[in-house]
Protein backbone atom coordinates (compact mmCIF):
# COMPACT_ATOMS: atom_id res chain seq x y z
CA UNK A 1 0.00 0.00 0.00
CA UNK A 2 1.55 3.30 -1.11
CA UNK A 3 1.68 6.09 1.45
CA UNK A 4 1.46 9.74 0.43
CA UNK A 5 2.67 12.74 2.37
CA UNK A 6 -0.79 14.25 1.96
CA UNK A 7 -4.19 13.11 0.76
CA UNK A 8 -6.50 15.83 -0.54
CA UNK A 9 -10.22 15.08 -0.68
CA UNK A 10 -12.06 16.79 -3.52
CA UNK A 11 -10.69 18.11 -6.82
CA UNK A 12 -12.62 21.34 -7.03
CA UNK A 13 -10.43 24.34 -7.71
CA UNK A 14 -9.61 24.66 -4.00
CA UNK A 15 -8.53 21.03 -3.75
CA UNK A 16 -6.45 21.32 -6.91
CA UNK A 17 -4.70 24.45 -5.64
CA UNK A 18 -4.05 22.90 -2.23
CA UNK A 19 -2.51 19.87 -3.93
CA UNK A 20 -0.37 22.09 -6.18
CA UNK A 21 1.02 24.07 -3.25
CA UNK A 22 1.97 20.94 -1.33
CA UNK A 23 3.52 19.28 -4.37
CA UNK A 24 5.48 22.44 -5.17
CA UNK A 25 6.91 22.20 -1.63
CA UNK A 26 8.16 18.69 -2.38
CA UNK A 27 5.34 16.66 -0.86
CA UNK A 28 4.02 13.49 -2.44
CA UNK A 29 0.29 14.23 -2.89
CA UNK A 30 -2.74 12.10 -3.81
CA UNK A 31 -5.92 13.90 -4.82
CA UNK A 32 -9.22 11.99 -4.61
CA UNK A 33 -12.31 13.08 -6.55
CA UNK A 34 -15.75 11.45 -6.43
CA UNK A 35 -16.86 12.60 -9.89
CA UNK A 36 -15.52 11.26 -13.21
CA UNK A 37 -13.70 14.55 -13.83
CA UNK A 38 -12.05 17.26 -11.77
CA UNK A 39 -13.39 20.76 -11.34
CA UNK A 40 -16.22 20.68 -8.82
CA UNK A 41 -18.31 23.75 -9.64
CA UNK A 42 -15.94 24.80 -12.45
CA UNK A 43 -17.09 22.57 -15.32
CA UNK A 44 -18.72 22.85 -18.73
CA UNK A 45 -20.54 20.61 -21.21
CA UNK A 46 -22.48 20.63 -24.50
CA UNK A 47 -26.05 20.35 -23.26
CA UNK A 48 -27.19 21.47 -26.72
CA UNK A 49 -24.97 20.28 -29.62
CA UNK A 50 -22.66 23.05 -30.73
CA UNK A 51 -23.25 25.18 -27.60
CA UNK A 52 -20.80 25.11 -24.68
CA UNK A 53 -22.58 25.58 -21.33
CA UNK A 54 -20.87 26.39 -18.06
CA UNK A 55 -22.68 24.15 -15.61
CA UNK A 56 -22.04 26.16 -12.44
CA UNK A 57 -19.69 29.17 -12.19
CA UNK A 58 -18.92 31.06 -15.38
CA UNK A 59 -17.19 34.44 -14.95
CA UNK A 60 -13.93 34.65 -13.00
CA UNK A 61 -12.92 38.17 -11.95
CA UNK A 62 -11.87 36.81 -8.55
CA UNK A 63 -9.53 34.25 -10.11
CA UNK A 64 -7.81 36.84 -12.27
CA UNK A 65 -7.49 39.26 -9.33
CA UNK A 66 -6.60 36.72 -6.64
CA UNK A 67 -2.94 36.60 -5.59
CA UNK A 68 -3.40 32.83 -5.24
CA UNK A 69 -3.62 32.36 -9.00
CA UNK A 70 -0.91 34.88 -9.85
CA UNK A 71 2.11 32.53 -9.79
CA UNK A 72 0.49 29.31 -11.04
CA UNK A 73 1.38 29.97 -14.71
CA UNK A 74 -1.84 28.41 -15.94
CA UNK A 75 -1.22 30.01 -19.34
CA UNK A 76 1.72 27.64 -19.61
CA UNK A 77 -0.73 24.79 -19.10
CA UNK A 78 -3.14 25.83 -21.83
CA UNK A 79 -5.45 28.38 -20.18
CA UNK A 80 -6.53 31.43 -22.16
CA UNK A 81 -8.85 34.18 -20.98
CA UNK A 82 -11.48 36.04 -22.99
CA UNK A 83 -13.64 39.05 -22.13
CA UNK A 84 -16.86 40.57 -23.40
CA UNK A 85 -16.72 44.10 -24.86
CA UNK A 86 -18.53 45.34 -21.73
CA UNK A 87 -18.10 43.82 -18.28
CA UNK A 88 -21.72 44.02 -17.13
CA UNK A 89 -24.92 46.02 -17.25
CA UNK A 90 -28.08 46.50 -15.22
CA UNK A 91 -31.25 47.92 -16.81
CA UNK A 92 -33.45 49.90 -14.46
CA UNK A 93 -36.52 47.96 -15.62
CA UNK A 94 -38.01 46.20 -18.66
CA UNK A 95 -38.62 49.49 -20.47
CA UNK A 96 -35.10 50.86 -19.96
CA UNK A 97 -33.52 51.49 -23.39
CA UNK A 98 -30.27 52.95 -22.00
CA UNK A 99 -29.06 50.62 -19.27
CA UNK A 100 -26.02 51.55 -17.19
CA UNK A 101 -23.02 49.46 -18.27
CA UNK A 102 -19.32 49.24 -17.44
CA UNK A 103 -16.90 49.96 -20.28
CA UNK A 104 -13.27 48.76 -20.30
CA UNK A 105 -12.04 52.35 -19.75
CA UNK A 106 -13.11 54.04 -16.51
CA UNK A 107 -13.38 57.41 -18.28
CA UNK A 108 -15.90 55.92 -20.72
CA UNK A 109 -17.94 54.45 -17.87
CA UNK A 110 -17.87 57.80 -16.08
CA UNK A 111 -19.01 59.63 -19.22
CA UNK A 112 -21.83 57.12 -19.62
CA UNK A 113 -22.99 57.59 -16.02
CA UNK A 114 -22.81 61.36 -16.49
CA UNK A 115 -25.68 61.08 -18.98
CA UNK A 116 -27.88 60.09 -16.02
CA UNK A 117 -26.44 62.70 -13.65
CA UNK A 118 -23.35 64.79 -14.43
CA UNK A 119 -22.19 64.59 -10.81
CA UNK A 120 -21.71 60.83 -11.13
CA UNK A 121 -18.85 61.30 -13.60
CA UNK A 122 -16.62 62.50 -10.78
CA UNK A 123 -18.15 60.05 -8.30
CA UNK A 124 -17.18 57.09 -10.49
CA UNK A 125 -13.66 58.33 -11.18
CA UNK A 126 -13.08 58.98 -7.47
CA UNK A 127 -14.28 55.47 -6.64
CA UNK A 128 -11.95 53.92 -9.22
CA UNK A 129 -9.01 55.99 -7.94
CA UNK A 130 -9.72 54.80 -4.40
CA UNK A 131 -9.87 51.19 -5.61
CA UNK A 132 -6.56 51.45 -7.44
CA UNK A 133 -4.88 52.73 -4.30
CA UNK A 134 -6.39 50.08 -2.04
CA UNK A 135 -6.55 47.10 -4.42
CA UNK A 136 -3.46 45.19 -3.16
CA UNK A 137 -4.37 45.58 0.51
CA UNK A 138 -8.04 44.68 -0.03
CA UNK A 139 -7.21 41.57 -2.06
CA UNK A 140 -4.54 40.45 0.42
CA UNK A 141 -7.01 40.99 3.26
CA UNK A 142 -9.77 39.01 1.58
CA UNK A 143 -7.74 36.16 0.14
CA UNK A 144 -4.96 35.68 2.65
CA UNK A 145 -5.14 33.79 5.95
CA UNK A 146 -7.13 35.37 8.75
CA UNK A 147 -6.31 37.60 10.58
CA UNK A 148 -4.76 39.68 7.77
CA UNK A 149 -2.26 41.52 9.98
CA UNK A 150 0.22 42.58 7.28
CA UNK A 151 -2.50 43.77 4.90
CA UNK A 152 -4.16 45.85 7.60
CA UNK A 153 -0.82 47.39 8.62
CA UNK A 154 -0.26 48.29 4.98
CA UNK A 155 -3.60 50.11 4.88
CA UNK A 156 -2.77 51.98 8.07
CA UNK A 157 0.62 53.05 6.69
CA UNK A 158 -0.82 54.28 3.40
CA UNK A 159 -3.95 55.98 4.76
CA UNK A 160 -3.35 56.83 8.38
CA UNK A 161 -5.63 55.88 11.22
CA UNK A 162 -8.44 58.37 10.59
CA UNK A 163 -8.83 57.54 6.90
CA UNK A 164 -8.46 53.82 7.62
CA UNK A 165 -11.40 54.06 10.02
CA UNK A 166 -13.45 55.84 7.35
CA UNK A 167 -12.55 53.09 4.91
CA UNK A 168 -13.54 50.42 7.43
CA UNK A 169 -16.91 52.07 7.87
CA UNK A 170 -17.36 52.30 4.10
CA UNK A 171 -16.57 48.62 3.52
CA UNK A 172 -19.11 47.35 6.06
CA UNK A 173 -21.92 49.57 4.82
CA UNK A 174 -25.15 47.96 3.68
CA UNK A 175 -25.26 48.11 -0.11
CA UNK A 176 -28.34 50.34 -0.21
CA UNK A 177 -26.66 52.87 2.09
CA UNK A 178 -23.40 52.67 0.14
CA UNK A 179 -25.02 53.66 -3.15
CA UNK A 180 -26.92 56.50 -1.47
CA UNK A 181 -23.62 57.91 -0.24
CA UNK A 182 -21.76 57.38 -3.52
CA UNK A 183 -24.09 58.33 -6.38
CA UNK A 184 -26.76 60.81 -7.34
CA UNK A 185 -28.69 58.79 -9.93
CA UNK A 186 -30.52 55.56 -9.21
CA UNK A 187 -29.09 54.06 -12.39
CA UNK A 188 -25.47 54.45 -11.28
CA UNK A 189 -26.30 52.83 -7.95
CA UNK A 190 -27.74 49.78 -9.68
CA UNK A 191 -24.23 48.75 -10.75
CA UNK A 192 -23.27 48.12 -7.13
CA UNK A 193 -26.67 46.84 -5.98
CA UNK A 194 -26.76 44.14 -8.65
CA UNK A 195 -23.30 42.91 -7.77
CA UNK A 196 -24.14 42.94 -4.07
CA UNK A 197 -26.86 40.39 -4.84
CA UNK A 198 -24.26 37.86 -5.98
CA UNK A 199 -24.07 37.04 -2.27
CA UNK A 200 -26.96 36.13 0.03
CA UNK A 201 -26.60 39.20 2.24
CA UNK A 202 -29.72 41.41 2.31
CA UNK A 203 -29.04 44.82 0.79
CA UNK A 204 -29.92 46.54 4.07
CA UNK A 205 -27.50 44.34 6.07
CA UNK A 206 -23.95 45.37 7.02
CA UNK A 207 -21.34 43.86 4.71
CA UNK A 208 -23.50 43.62 1.62
CA UNK A 209 -21.85 46.71 0.17
CA UNK A 210 -18.41 45.07 0.17
CA UNK A 211 -19.47 42.40 -2.31
CA UNK A 212 -21.07 45.00 -4.55
CA UNK A 213 -18.04 47.29 -4.34
CA UNK A 214 -15.54 44.47 -4.96
CA UNK A 215 -17.26 42.98 -7.99
CA UNK A 216 -18.06 46.39 -9.46
CA UNK A 217 -14.49 47.60 -9.19
CA UNK A 218 -13.12 44.32 -10.55
CA UNK A 219 -15.51 44.70 -13.48
CA UNK A 220 -13.97 48.09 -14.19
CA UNK A 221 -10.46 46.87 -13.45
CA UNK A 222 -10.14 43.48 -15.16
CA UNK A 223 -13.56 42.93 -16.71
CA UNK A 224 -15.33 39.63 -16.09
CA UNK A 225 -13.03 37.12 -17.80
CA UNK A 226 -14.00 33.62 -18.93
CA UNK A 227 -11.77 30.68 -19.95
CA UNK A 228 -11.63 30.23 -23.71
CA UNK A 229 -13.59 27.08 -24.51
CA UNK A 230 -15.59 26.87 -21.28
CA UNK A 231 -15.22 26.83 -17.51
CA UNK A 232 -13.90 23.28 -17.69
CA UNK A 233 -10.75 24.60 -19.37
CA UNK A 234 -9.78 26.35 -16.13
CA UNK A 235 -10.10 23.07 -14.22
CA UNK A 236 -8.24 21.18 -16.94
CA UNK A 237 -5.36 23.66 -16.73
CA UNK A 238 -5.27 23.30 -12.94
CA UNK A 239 -5.16 19.52 -13.30
CA UNK A 240 -2.29 19.71 -15.80
CA UNK A 241 -0.46 22.08 -13.47
CA UNK A 242 -1.01 19.72 -10.53
CA UNK A 243 0.14 16.64 -12.41
CA UNK A 244 3.22 18.47 -13.70
CA UNK A 245 4.11 19.10 -10.05
CA UNK A 246 3.74 15.39 -9.30
CA UNK A 247 0.21 15.20 -7.89
CA UNK A 248 -1.56 11.86 -8.42
CA UNK A 249 -5.18 12.58 -9.38
CA UNK A 250 -7.65 9.74 -8.82
CA UNK A 251 -11.22 10.32 -10.05
CA UNK A 252 -14.39 8.29 -9.40
CA UNK A 253 -13.14 7.66 -5.87
CA UNK A 254 -15.46 8.92 -3.16
CA UNK A 255 -14.01 9.51 0.29
CA UNK A 256 -16.29 8.21 3.03
CA UNK A 257 -14.14 8.59 6.12
CA UNK A 258 -10.98 10.02 7.62
CA UNK A 259 -8.78 7.78 9.75
CA UNK A 260 -7.82 9.39 13.06
CA UNK A 261 -5.29 7.83 15.44
CA UNK A 262 -4.27 9.47 18.67
CA UNK A 263 -6.04 12.68 17.70
CA UNK A 264 -4.18 12.89 14.39
CA UNK A 265 -5.46 12.40 10.82
CA UNK A 266 -3.57 9.52 9.24
CA UNK A 267 -5.42 8.84 6.01
CA UNK A 268 -8.67 8.54 4.10
CA UNK A 269 -11.08 5.67 3.47
CA UNK A 270 -13.03 5.49 0.21
CA UNK A 271 -16.41 3.95 -0.62
CA UNK A 272 -14.82 0.61 -1.56
CA UNK A 273 -13.11 0.34 1.82
CA UNK A 274 -9.67 1.10 0.44
CA UNK A 275 -7.39 3.12 2.69
CA UNK A 276 -5.24 5.98 1.44
CA UNK A 277 -2.61 6.63 4.14
CA UNK A 278 -1.17 10.11 4.70
CA UNK A 279 2.14 10.65 6.50
CA UNK A 280 1.85 14.38 7.04
CA UNK A 281 -1.66 15.77 6.45
CA UNK A 282 -5.18 15.33 5.13
CA UNK A 283 -6.87 18.30 3.44
CA UNK A 284 -10.60 18.25 2.74
CA UNK A 285 -12.17 20.37 -0.03
CA UNK A 286 -15.66 19.53 1.24
CA UNK A 287 -18.40 21.41 3.06
CA UNK A 288 -17.83 22.03 6.74
CA UNK A 289 -20.85 19.95 7.87
CA UNK A 290 -19.73 17.07 5.64
CA UNK A 291 -16.26 17.09 7.18
CA UNK A 292 -17.43 17.08 10.79
CA UNK A 293 -20.58 14.97 10.57
CA UNK A 294 -19.85 12.55 7.71
CA UNK A 295 -16.12 12.06 7.20
CA UNK A 296 -15.15 12.17 10.87
CA UNK A 297 -16.43 9.93 13.64
CA UNK A 298 -18.41 11.77 16.31
CA UNK A 299 -15.80 10.51 18.78
CA UNK A 300 -13.15 12.61 17.01
CA UNK A 301 -15.12 15.87 17.01
CA UNK A 302 -15.57 18.01 20.14
CA UNK A 303 -19.18 18.15 21.31
CA UNK A 304 -19.20 21.94 21.09
CA UNK A 305 -18.30 21.81 17.39
CA UNK A 306 -21.16 19.44 16.67
CA UNK A 307 -23.45 21.65 18.74
CA UNK A 308 -22.38 24.78 16.82
CA UNK A 309 -22.90 23.05 13.48
CA UNK A 310 -26.58 22.64 14.31
CA UNK A 311 -26.90 26.39 13.71
CA UNK A 312 -24.67 26.39 10.61
CA UNK A 313 -26.53 28.43 7.99
CA UNK A 314 -26.48 27.64 4.29
CA UNK A 315 -26.84 30.32 1.67
CA UNK A 316 -29.98 30.42 -0.49
CA UNK A 317 -30.59 27.66 -3.10
CA UNK A 318 -29.94 28.35 -6.76
CA UNK A 319 -32.03 27.54 -9.83
CA UNK A 320 -30.12 27.79 -13.10
CA UNK A 321 -31.60 27.90 -16.60
CA UNK A 322 -29.23 27.19 -19.49
CA UNK A 323 -30.21 28.50 -22.91
CA UNK A 324 -29.11 27.98 -26.49
CA UNK A 325 -30.41 30.81 -28.69
CA UNK A 326 -30.50 30.59 -32.48
CA UNK A 327 -29.87 34.32 -32.78
CA UNK A 328 -28.48 37.14 -30.65
CA UNK A 329 -30.72 38.35 -27.82
CA UNK A 330 -32.98 41.26 -28.86
CA UNK A 331 -32.46 43.51 -25.84
CA UNK A 332 -34.63 46.62 -25.46
CA UNK A 333 -31.46 48.33 -24.27
CA UNK A 334 -29.17 47.64 -27.23
CA UNK A 335 -25.97 48.25 -25.27
CA UNK A 336 -26.63 45.08 -23.24
CA UNK A 337 -25.72 43.12 -26.36
CA UNK A 338 -22.06 43.74 -25.54
CA UNK A 339 -22.23 42.85 -21.83
CA UNK A 340 -20.99 39.49 -20.61
CA UNK A 341 -23.04 39.66 -17.41
CA UNK A 342 -26.45 41.31 -17.12
CA UNK A 343 -28.42 41.87 -13.92
CA UNK A 344 -32.12 41.62 -14.69
CA UNK A 345 -35.50 41.95 -13.07
CA UNK A 346 -34.98 44.59 -10.46
CA UNK A 347 -34.84 48.31 -10.16
CA UNK A 348 -34.17 49.49 -6.63
CA UNK A 349 -37.83 48.94 -5.67
CA UNK A 350 -38.22 45.49 -7.21
CA UNK A 351 -34.95 44.33 -5.69
CA UNK A 352 -36.57 44.93 -2.32
CA UNK A 353 -39.68 42.97 -3.33
CA UNK A 354 -37.64 40.02 -4.58
CA UNK A 355 -35.48 40.02 -1.45
CA UNK A 356 -38.57 40.21 0.77
CA UNK A 357 -40.06 37.15 -0.97
CA UNK A 358 -36.89 35.17 -0.36
CA UNK A 359 -36.64 36.26 3.28
CA UNK A 360 -40.29 35.31 3.94
CA UNK A 361 -40.14 31.90 2.26
CA UNK A 362 -42.00 32.68 -0.98
CA UNK A 363 -40.86 31.84 -4.49
CA UNK A 364 -40.15 35.31 -5.94
CA UNK A 365 -42.90 36.47 -8.27
CA UNK A 366 -40.55 38.85 -10.08
CA UNK A 367 -37.10 37.34 -9.43
CA UNK A 368 -33.77 39.06 -9.71
CA UNK A 369 -31.56 37.28 -12.28
CA UNK A 370 -27.89 36.98 -12.94
CA UNK A 371 -27.65 36.46 -16.69
CA UNK A 372 -24.57 35.41 -18.64
CA UNK A 373 -23.98 35.87 -22.36
CA UNK A 374 -21.20 33.38 -22.89
CA UNK A 375 -20.76 33.69 -26.66
CA UNK A 376 -20.51 37.45 -26.22
CA UNK A 377 -17.68 36.82 -23.75
CA UNK A 378 -16.05 33.98 -25.74
CA UNK A 379 -17.10 33.79 -29.42
CA UNK A 380 -16.31 30.06 -29.72
CA UNK A 381 -19.03 29.01 -27.28
CA UNK A 382 -21.69 28.68 -30.04
CA UNK A 383 -22.10 29.13 -33.82
CA UNK A 384 -21.68 32.62 -35.27
CA UNK A 385 -24.73 34.81 -34.78
CA UNK A 386 -26.10 32.71 -31.88
CA UNK A 387 -25.74 32.88 -28.11
CA UNK A 388 -24.96 30.34 -25.40
CA UNK A 389 -26.42 31.86 -22.24
CA UNK A 390 -27.71 31.09 -18.78
CA UNK A 391 -29.55 32.76 -15.96
CA UNK A 392 -29.73 31.94 -12.31
CA UNK A 393 -31.79 33.09 -9.40
CA UNK A 394 -32.47 32.08 -5.82
CA UNK A 395 -35.17 30.26 -3.94
CA UNK A 396 -35.88 30.98 -0.27
CA UNK A 397 -33.61 29.24 2.19
CA UNK A 398 -34.91 25.73 2.82
CA UNK A 399 -37.10 25.61 -0.32
CA UNK A 400 -35.49 23.09 -2.69
CA UNK A 401 -38.31 20.99 -4.17
CA UNK A 402 -38.45 20.55 -7.94
CA UNK A 403 -41.94 22.08 -8.28
CA UNK A 404 -40.75 25.34 -6.70
CA UNK A 405 -37.62 25.26 -8.86
CA UNK A 406 -39.59 24.81 -12.09
CA UNK A 407 -41.99 27.60 -11.07
CA UNK A 408 -39.06 29.93 -10.48
CA UNK A 409 -37.51 28.89 -13.81
CA UNK A 410 -40.69 29.87 -15.67
CA UNK A 411 -40.74 33.22 -13.89
CA UNK A 412 -37.09 33.69 -14.86
CA UNK A 413 -38.04 33.11 -18.50
CA UNK A 414 -40.72 35.79 -18.16
CA UNK A 415 -38.25 38.33 -16.76
CA UNK A 416 -35.91 37.71 -19.68
CA UNK A 417 -38.76 38.05 -22.18
CA UNK A 418 -39.80 41.37 -20.63
CA UNK A 419 -36.31 42.80 -21.18
CA UNK A 420 -35.82 41.21 -24.61
CA UNK A 421 -39.21 40.79 -26.33
CA UNK A 422 -39.26 37.84 -28.71
CA UNK A 423 -36.31 36.09 -27.14
CA UNK A 424 -38.43 33.04 -26.23
CA UNK A 425 -38.95 32.35 -29.93
CA UNK A 426 -35.18 32.11 -30.41
CA UNK A 427 -34.64 29.25 -27.93
CA UNK A 428 -33.22 26.10 -29.56
CA UNK A 429 -32.22 24.46 -26.28
CA UNK A 430 -33.23 24.95 -22.65
CA UNK A 431 -32.10 22.97 -19.61
CA UNK A 432 -33.05 23.69 -16.00
CA UNK A 433 -30.72 22.79 -13.13
CA UNK A 434 -32.67 22.47 -9.89
CA UNK A 435 -31.09 22.47 -6.43
CA UNK A 436 -31.25 18.67 -6.48
CA UNK A 437 -29.45 18.59 -9.83
CA UNK A 438 -26.72 20.87 -8.54
CA UNK A 439 -26.07 18.78 -5.44
CA UNK A 440 -26.10 15.54 -7.45
CA UNK A 441 -23.42 16.95 -9.75
CA UNK A 442 -21.28 18.34 -6.90
CA UNK A 443 -21.81 17.18 -3.32
CA UNK A 444 -20.44 20.50 -2.03
CA UNK A 445 -23.44 22.35 -3.51
CA UNK A 446 -25.62 21.24 -0.61
CA UNK A 447 -29.33 22.00 -1.22
CA UNK A 448 -28.26 23.82 -4.39
CA UNK A 449 -26.24 26.42 -2.50
CA UNK A 450 -23.06 27.71 -4.12
CA UNK A 451 -21.22 29.64 -1.40
CA UNK A 452 -20.42 26.91 1.12
CA UNK A 453 -22.59 28.63 3.73
CA UNK A 454 -24.07 32.09 4.14
CA UNK A 455 -21.85 35.09 3.43
CA UNK A 456 -23.53 37.13 6.17
CA UNK A 457 -21.23 38.56 8.82
CA UNK A 458 -22.30 36.17 11.57
CA UNK A 459 -20.69 33.32 9.59
CA UNK A 460 -17.66 35.03 8.09
CA UNK A 461 -14.08 35.79 9.14
CA UNK A 462 -13.32 34.21 12.55
CA UNK A 463 -16.87 32.82 12.66
CA UNK A 464 -16.48 30.67 9.54
CA UNK A 465 -17.50 27.87 9.65
CA UNK A 466 -18.31 28.18 13.38
CA UNK A 467 -17.30 30.64 16.13
CA UNK A 468 -14.64 28.29 17.44
CA UNK A 469 -13.13 27.28 14.09
CA UNK A 470 -12.24 30.33 12.02
CA UNK A 471 -10.01 29.07 9.25
CA UNK A 472 -8.40 25.94 7.85
CA UNK A 473 -7.29 24.32 11.11
CA UNK A 474 -9.54 21.74 12.75
CA UNK A 475 -9.66 20.04 16.18
CA UNK A 476 -7.96 17.01 14.59
CA UNK A 477 -4.20 17.34 14.27
CA UNK A 478 -2.94 17.42 10.64
CA UNK A 479 -6.47 17.77 9.23
CA UNK A 480 -7.39 20.96 7.36
CA UNK A 481 -10.60 22.31 5.87
CA UNK A 482 -9.79 23.43 2.30
CA UNK A 483 -13.30 24.14 1.02
CA UNK A 484 -15.44 27.27 0.89
CA UNK A 485 -16.77 26.59 4.39
CA UNK A 486 -13.51 28.17 5.57
CA UNK A 487 -12.50 31.83 5.30
CA UNK A 488 -12.99 33.68 2.98
CA UNK A 489 -15.84 31.57 1.62
CA UNK A 490 -17.31 31.00 -1.83
CA UNK A 491 -16.05 32.18 -5.19
CA UNK A 492 -13.31 30.95 -7.50
CA UNK A 493 -10.34 32.67 -5.87
CA UNK A 494 -8.46 29.62 -4.53
CA UNK A 495 -7.86 31.17 -1.12
CA UNK A 496 -9.50 28.37 0.88
CA UNK A 497 -7.31 25.68 -0.67
CA UNK A 498 -4.23 27.87 -0.58
CA UNK A 499 -4.72 28.77 3.10
CA UNK A 500 -5.18 25.10 4.02
CA UNK A 501 -1.97 24.14 2.23
CA UNK A 502 -0.08 26.98 3.92
CA UNK A 503 -1.36 25.84 7.31
CA UNK A 504 -0.32 22.25 6.61
CA UNK A 505 3.16 23.29 5.52
CA UNK A 506 3.64 25.64 8.47
CA UNK A 507 2.64 22.92 10.96
CA UNK A 508 4.81 20.16 9.50
CA UNK A 509 7.92 18.66 11.05
CA UNK A 510 9.99 19.93 13.96
CA UNK A 511 9.79 23.53 12.81
CA UNK A 512 6.02 23.25 12.84
CA UNK A 513 5.85 21.83 16.37
CA UNK A 514 5.26 25.20 18.12
CA UNK A 515 2.45 26.02 15.71
CA UNK A 516 0.86 22.58 16.20
CA UNK A 517 0.99 22.95 19.97
CA UNK A 518 -0.37 26.51 19.81
CA UNK A 519 -3.20 25.60 17.41
CA UNK A 520 -4.12 22.52 19.42
CA UNK A 521 -4.27 24.45 22.70
CA UNK A 522 -6.28 27.30 21.22
CA UNK A 523 -8.76 24.99 19.52
CA UNK A 524 -9.12 22.84 22.62
CA UNK A 525 -9.91 25.93 24.72
CA UNK A 526 -12.40 27.24 22.15
CA UNK A 527 -14.14 23.90 21.70
CA UNK A 528 -14.12 22.81 25.33
CA UNK A 529 -17.63 22.17 26.58
CA UNK A 530 -18.61 23.62 29.95
CA UNK A 531 -19.21 20.98 32.61
CA UNK A 532 -22.64 22.48 33.07
CA UNK A 533 -23.44 22.41 29.33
Amino acid sequence: MSVSDAVVIGAGHNGLIAAIRLADAGWDVTLLEAQPEVGGAVRSAELTPGYVTDLFSAFYPLAVASPVFADLDLAGHGLQWSRAPLAFGHPAGPDDVDAPVVFPDAADTAAHLATFDERDRRAWLDLVEQWQQLRPAILDTLFGPFPPVRALLSVLRSLGTADALRLGRFLILPADQMVRELFHSEKAGLLILGNALHADIPLHAPGSGLMGYLLTMLGQDTGYPVPVGGAGELSAALRRRAESAGVTVVCETRATGIDVQGGRATGVVDSTGRRWPARRAVLADVSAPALYTELLSADDVPARVLDDLRTFTWDTPVVKVNYAFGEKIPWRSANLGGAGTVHLGADARNIAYSSADIETGRVPEHPFLLFGQMTTADPGRSPAGTESAWSYSHLPRGVTDDDAAQLLARRMDAVLEAHAPGVSDLIVGRHVQTPHDLQAADANLVHGTVNGGTAQLFQQLIFRPTPNLGGASTPVDRLYLAGSGAHPGGGVHGACGNNAARAALASDGLRGLPRRVFDRNVIRRLTKTDNNH
